[in-house]
Order: C-alpha cells, then sequence, then structure tokens
C-alpha cells in the first residue's frame, strides 16, 4: 500500500501550484505572465485587469474593471475588436517594448505598438496599473506616476473616460481621439456611437453615429463648462479643464481632494448617449448625474431602419408595421441599430406576385417624420399618394402645408409621438397589399358585421345593468384605516381622465380632481412603483397615519396592477414656487409671509424626522414639494415616497438630480443617507426664501466674485457683513434684520459639508423661533466660490 502522506503531499503541492497560478499580479512582464484567471491589481486594490468573458458571449477579452464594487463594471478592453476562444491558452506578457496578447497558437492577438522611445539598455520593460485606472508600460517598475511611460491605456480609451485621463484632438495631423460605445451590452467590440473633440477647432464635443453623421455638439468650451452642458456649471465634486496648445487640445477632469473616494466615469454608452456616473455605496449601485442628449430618441438611427422610437417607453424601439427585426438576437441584447425589414416584398419588387393586388399606404399618425425627406410638387394629398404609389423606388410620403414629401431610402429616425403630444405628423407607408388583411369573403364579412352588432346589444345591456347594481357602492373597494381605496376608473372620471395636470414631479404628475362629495383633491399618478400588492398597501397605510398641520393629507389610493395613484387634499394656492420666484402671475411674497413659511415647513420636517414611530426622510425638498392653502399656510407633501421606490434610489436621484442645487453631498460620495441630507435641502432652499431667485439662477454679487447666491450668501454671514444686502430686491429693504440675518445663518449652518455639523430640523425649529442662538458657522468648502 502507498504511503498516505504522499498523497497528502501531493495535493498540497497542487494547491500552492493552483493559488500561484490563480494569484493576482503586480506587474507584467516578459518572464511574468498573466494568463487563465490570473489577474493584475493596482497597488491600493482600486482596478483589476484580466481576462472576462461579457454575459452568454464565448469569447474572451482583456479587460480593466473596478475591484472593490458589487457590480462588475468595464472600464477599458484591450482587444475589444479581437476576441480570444480560451483563456487558458491565450497570454498577456512583453515581448520587446510592447505588452502583447497571444493567443493559444502564439498568434499575436494584441499589441501596444508602442511607438515611444525604446527603452534604454539594460533596463526591464514592465506594464503596471494605477490607482487611477491607467495601464502604463514603463522601462523601470515606478508605481507613483505614468510619467516618460513606453505607452499608456488613458491615450487608447474605449467607451470610458476615468477622471486623470484626456479626450484630445492632434492639432497637427487634426486626428481626433475616439471614445467608441460597445456595440451592445454583452459585445465590446467598437459600437456605432463615438464622442470626439472637433477636428475644426471649435472647442466643442461632437457625438457621431458611425464616424460620419454629428447629432449632438456639447457647444464651445468658456472656460468652465460647455454651454449644452449646464450640469457642469458651478459643479463642487468635479474640477473640469480644456487645455489646448500647438501640438494638441484635450478636455479632462478630476475628483476635488475632499471627493477623492469617489468612483466616478464618463462613459460614451451603447445608448449612443454620453453619461456622467457616479458609485452610491450605500445603494449599491451607478447613479446617473447627468446624460446628453438627454431624450433616447434624440441619438441618431437609434432605432435602425423601419424602426420606430418612442420616449418614456420600454424598449425604446419598435419595427414599424409589416417590419421585423433583422436581427432578432441583437435586439434582445438591446442593440437594435442593424434595424428592420419588411415582412412581405412589395408588388413592384415582387418578380412572381401571387395577385394583382396593388400595393398600400398605412397611415401612422402623430410622427416625427424621418430625415432625408425629398419634397416634389403636388397640390394635395391624393396626387402626393399617386406620385409615391406610381414609383417603386418610393417608400413613405407625407403632406402637410409645406407641400408633398416622399422617401426613397431606408426611413431612418423616425419617432412615435405619446398621445397628448399633438405637434407630430402623419406619415403614409407603402406596405403589400396582405399586411392589411382584406376578407374578400363578403357573405362572411356581413354575418360578421350582424353578429358583432347583436354581442355588442347584448354586451352594452349587461354594462347597463352592472352600471345601475353597482351605482351605490361604485366610490371605493374598501377602507384601510383613515384611507379610502379608490377605484382606477372612478378617479379616471373624477380628473376627467386627467385632463387637469397641476405639476410634476419625480415621482410622477398631479392631477386636479372633484370626488362625489364636491370636494377638490389631488390625484398624483406614481411612476415606477413596482412593489407587490400588499406591500404597497402596508406603506401607503404608513404615510396615511402621519398626520400634522404642516403636512399635506392623504385621504385614499388606488392600486389596480400597474396603476398607482394616491389622492391627496387639494392646496388652492399651489406650491411655494410659484409665489417665491415672482411669477408674473402672483404677487411678491412679503418678508413675514416668507418666515412663517419656512419655520412652518422646518415644523412639518421636523415631525417626520423626529416625531414619527419610525423616521421618514423626505429625500427631495424644495420650494415645489411645499404646498401652500387657502391661508397660505404651507404643507410638506411627497414624504414617504423615497420609500415606496425602494432600492431604486435613481429614481429619487432624478428628481433631484433637475434641481441638484438642494442635493446634499453624500447622495454623490456614497455614505449612508440620514435625515441630514433633508437638513441640507431645507438649508439651499432658505438661500431662496432670502433671494426671491432660484440658486441655479447666475448671481452678479456687487463684488463681482461670486455667481452662485448660496456661497456669496454663507461668505457674507461668516464674516459678520451686512445681510440686508442679500435680501430680494423686490421686497425693497422691508425685512427684519434680526430674523434675516438668523435665517441665513440657519441656513449656512444647514449646507456644512460633514453632516454632523448640520442642526436637527428641531434644532433649526427652536433657532428661527428665536429660542435657541447659535455661533457663526464656517464656509461649507463644497459650495462653489468663485465665477
Amino acid at each position: 500500500m502507498r504511503n498516505p502522506w504522499f498523497f497528502c503531499l501531493c495535493l498540497v503541492f497542487s494547491l500552492l501550484s493552483y493559488n500561484s497560478l490563480a494569484a493576482a499580479l503586480t506587474t507584467i512582464s516578459a518572464e511574468q505572465t498573466l494568463t487563465g484567471d490570473q489577474t493584475l491589481v493596482s497597488q491600493g486594490g482600486v482596478f483589476e485587469l484580466g481576462f472576462f468573458k461579457p454575459g452568454n458571449s464565448s469569447n474572451y477579452y482583456i479587460g480593466m474593471w473596478y475591484k472593490r464594487i458589487s457590480i462588475k463594471t468595464f472600464v477599458w478592453v484591450a482587444n475589444r475588436d479581437d476576441p480570444v476562444s480560451d483563456k487558458n491558452t491565450a497570454m498577456l506578457t512583453i515581448l520587446g517594448a510592447n505588452l502583447v496578447l497571444l493567443d493559444g497558437s502564439s498568434n499575436q492577438v494584441w499589441s501596444t505598438n508602442a511607438s515611444s522611445p525604446s527603452p534604454s539598455s539594460g533596463s526591464v520593460v514592465v506594464a503596471i496599473l494605477l490607482d487611477s485606472g491607467n495601464l502604463v508600460l514603463k522601462d523601470r517598475p515606478n508605481y507613483a506616476s505614468a510619467s516618460d511611460s513606453l505607452w499608456q491605456s488613458f491615450d487608447h480609451p474605449t467607451d470610458t473616460f476615468l477622471p486623470g485621463g484626456k479626450i484630445k484632438l492632434d492639432n497637427k495631423t487634426k486626428k481626433p481621439q475616439y471614445l467608441n460605445s460597445w456595440k451592445n451590452m454583452e459585445d465590446p467590440a467598437t459600437g456605432l456611437f463615438s464622442l470626439e473633440l472637433d477636428s475644426k477647432g471649435s472647442t466643442a464635443f461632437l457625438i457621431r453615429w458611425n464616424k460620419s453623421q454629428e447629432y449632438w455638439v456639447s457647444g464651445p468650451w468658456n472656460g468652465q463648462t460647455f454651454s449644452s452642458v449646464p450640469e457642469m456649471r458651478l459643479n463642487y465634486i468635479f474640477n473640469f479643464s480644456f487645455v489646448s496648445n500647438e501640438n494638441e487640445s484635450y478636455f479632462t477632469y478630476s475628483l476635488y481632494n475632499s471627493y477623492s473616494s469617489i468612483l466616478s466615469r464618463l462613459v460614451m454608452d451603447v445608448s449612443g448617449q454620453i453619461k456622467q456616473l457616479s458609485w452610491l455605496e450605500n445603494a449599491q449601485q451607478w447613479n446617473l448625474f447627468w446624460t446628453q442628449p438627454r431624450q433616447q430618441c434624440q441619438v441618431y438611427a437609434f432605432c435602425g431602419a423601419f424602426g420606430s422610437c418612442m420616449e418614456h417607453s420600454m424598449p425604446y424601439c419598435n419595427c414599424l408595421k409589416g417590419f421585423e427585426p433583422k436581427s432578432l438576437s441583437d435586439w434582445n441584447m438591446g442593440d437594435s441599430s442593424g434595424g428592420c425589414q419588411r415582412k412581405t416584398k412589395l408588388q413592384c419588387h415582387n418578380l412572381n406576385p401571387s395577385n394583382g393586388d396593388k400595393d398600400r399606404f398605412l397611415a401612422i399618425p402623430n410622427m416625427v417624420l424621418p430625415k432625408h425627406a425629398q419634397s416634389v410638387g403636388s397640390g394635395n394629398v391624393g396626387e402626393c399618394e399617386s406620385i409615391c404609389l406610381n414609383n417603386c423606388s418610393c417608400i413613405a410620403y407625407a403632406f402637410d402645408s409645406n407641400g408633398c414629401s416622399i422617401w426613397f431610402d431606408n426611413l431612418l429616425n423616425v419617432q412615435q409621438l405619446s398621445l397628448d403630444d399633438s405637434s407630430g405628423q402623419t406619415l403614409y407607408l407603402k406596405l403589400a397589399a396582405s399586411e392589411f388583411h382584406d376578407d374578400k369573403n363578403k357573405i362572411r364579412m356581413i354575418i360578421g358585421v350582424v353578429v358583432g352588432v347583436l354581442v355588442g346589444i347584448g354586451i352594452l345591456l349587461a354594462i347597463l345593468l352592472y352600471v345601475k347594481i353597482r351605482q351605490r357602492n361604485r366610490t371605493v373597494e374598501a377602507v384601510e384605516g383613515s384611507l379610502v381605496a379608490f377605484r382606477y376608473g372612478y378617479l379616471q372620471n373624477a380628473t376627467k381622465n386627467f385632463s387637469e395636470k397641476l405639476g410634476e414631479g419625480g415621482f410622477g404628475s398631479v392631477f386636479k380632481g372633484t370626488l362625489g362629495d364636491s370636494s377638490v383633491v389631488a390625484v398624483k399618478k406614481l411612476e415606477s412603483i413596482r412593489q407587490a400588492e400588499k406591500q404597497f398597501r402596508t406603506e401607503v397605510s404608513t404615510i396615511g397615519s402621519v398626520e400634522h398641520v404642516n403636512l399635506v393629507r392623504l385621504r385614499g389610493f388606488c392600486s389596480d396592477g400597474i396603476k398607482k395613484l394616491l389622492v391627496y387634499d387639494y392646496m388652492p394656492n399651489g406650491s411655494l414656487d410659484f409665489h417665491l420666484f415672482q411669477n408674473k402671475n402672483s404677487k411678491v411674497l412679503d418678508w413675514k409671509t416668507r418666515y412663517e413659511i419656512a419655520l412652518e415647513t422646518a415644523r412639518g420636517l421636523a415631525y417626520l424626522h423626529q416625531k414619527c414611530r419610525d423616521c421618514i426622510i423626505h429625500c427631495n425638498v424644495k420650494p415645489e414639494n411645499i404646498l401652500l392653502d387657502a391661508d397660505f399656510c404651507p404643507k410638506v407633501t411627497d414624504f414617504g415616497l423615497a420609500k415606496l421606490v425602494g432600492r431604486d434610489l435613481s429614481r429619487i436621484l432624478t428628481s433631484i438630480r433637475v434641481t441638484k442645487y438642494y442635493l446634499a453631498p453624500e447622495w454623490i460620495s456614497g455614505v449612508p443617507i440620514t435625515a441630514k441630507a433633508d437638513v441640507y435641502s431645507y438649508g439651499m432652499m432658505l438661500f431662496e426664501f432670502v433671494s426671491g431667485r432660484r440658486n441655479s439662477e447666475p448671481f452678479d454679487s456687487k463684488d463681482d466674485q461670486f455667481t452662485f447666491f448660496p456661497t456669496w450668501a454663507a461668505n457674507v454671514v461668516a464674516r459678520g457683513g451686512n445681510v440686508l444686502s442679500l435680501l430680494d430686491p423686490s421686497l425693497e429693504g422691508n425685512a427684519d434684520t434680526e430674523e434675516v440675518t438668523r435665517m441665513t445663518t440657519v441656513a449656512s449652518w444647514c449646507v456644512q459639508d460633514n453632516d454632523t455639523h448640520r442642526p436637527t430640523m428641531g434644532q433649526v425649529v427652536h433657532i428661527l423661533d428665536g429660542i435657541l442662538d447659535v455661533n457663526l458657522p464656517p464656509i461649507p468648502t463644497s459650495l462653489p466660490s468663485v465665477s
């Protein structure tokens, strides 16, 4: 019998051998290659590089991703257009002065092709991954920087632009550096959409389709921002800069020191949009900070030929009637760029037509007409149709006040507008006659009509009987506590089919309605609420149990499948923003009223934070969510809705992002969100009470140093300056100086960078009430300071 210790030793050596093979590398050299499951990790463990296989693909790529986050997110791919089939036989190594990828047959698949000077004699060339996400090739192992590198990945980005990188233009050759999208979510091959710096020297960035068709321009750089990207203005997290010299022009960005731990990336997405994202650690997801172009359907040929795009629908793309996807597998992976093809050939394109039926036109109303139309002389719609029908190459026409337009090529950028958008036109699409499914059997058609009429009469009688039986209890299904559970049809009638919109927010639109007892209500149609029925009712019941004089009362709800609605008391004076920001139809809000609204709003928020059984964090405090009753008593609305959204914090952030000046820094930095995030938003709102204008509007202070009002106000308060100089000019100085000082001081404390330095809402109430004194606050460093 063999010695058992021998087998133990063999097992130990085999495990050691396996671990050594799978261990992370710190460098790659000619003697130390990367293969199989081995990875290269940056010194601080921020980034990792190795072989990966996207989705259900059978191909392997060398790629780079964030090492410590839960969602595997790739930021760079070496061999994006040249995959290998086996990671265990492929090898990434140094040959000469280049980093190369070899397949199982030792064929070179990819190389850095370094054009820098050759390494010095006797030096060792190594590849090092830096914590910035920059893979560098050096002839000495300097981990500190990428200077004097032979080659660096930052000069060869794929779809992602990381802090410290560049998107540049060679000013001598006029050759731009591209940021190219993936082909689709599971294929990193070079996609159709690319971002580049304008080679004509306009200092603007362009997004192109297929490197030819331009469909978005950033506008020129003005020293702070690009004109078409207002989100960059007064940003307090990212430091953007544009550099131009005789050799090159480039755009770069970094994070301010206080936010250096944030993970951020700018991506040329498969959607054809450029997106700035930051990692939210508490939510374990990427937050979309801004995107351009804003509308998906603005992306050129996003749905391909004969594909129709529709905003606010999923999926965005559908084939026009009579067409089907050219590649269903690509469409299933979100890549609709291949477009659609006809199901049935047109008669004049069919050499052997089965019958003599002529091609016909399908009228598609409310469309944004496709690009590349040709105008022809035609006096009426009949002539226009005849011109297109008699030309085999014509595939569609439209007729309007500008005359007759016809299309000969693939229809691109067709967009279907929503029902409430009446700006569209009718497109007449040529289809084979068989697509209209005419019934040639006249007898069957007559019988069908007769049967249909009889069935319709029977259904009508049944409906009348049903309505009569339900008249007495048609309003509600049940009563849960003090909340009424309304039926959807009842609320539809009460709001006249949701015809009078009162406003729109991050959680949905609000409509005016009148109930059966003649009471006026506000009905909110919630969007993207995917909670199960029981959980939804539980959360709504919790919201309904919260009662306070400064909180809008929830009267009832409706839960009909995906249709979720909330019914609130109607506030006749609307929202605070209408009165505060000097709407031409509103009177100037005097100081006494402003101060009282600010104080009562603080009481409502303090109740949510401290007096409820469970702390309710509002997550979206802003003037639009402060409603005013007939006596101008403020009532906070939309509280508790953040919990209905649950883990999908991007829905909350979507609402906040459009008014980002109320956004607390912790939303971006990824630290846990507490009630102090509401305190920050409230503080930013207090500055607007003082100035009478939105913080988002550029502000020219008397010393021309500041363009962001909260920054100027915080400086005036911290230095003991004249607070009346901050006051809304429309008040003509009619304000209590002590109250103005108190309000601006509280505002400055509320927007401190560190949430532990901010007061609670309960303390804010005491300060505004004059019960509690407070010291002068420091100037928050996260606020933009210089114009």
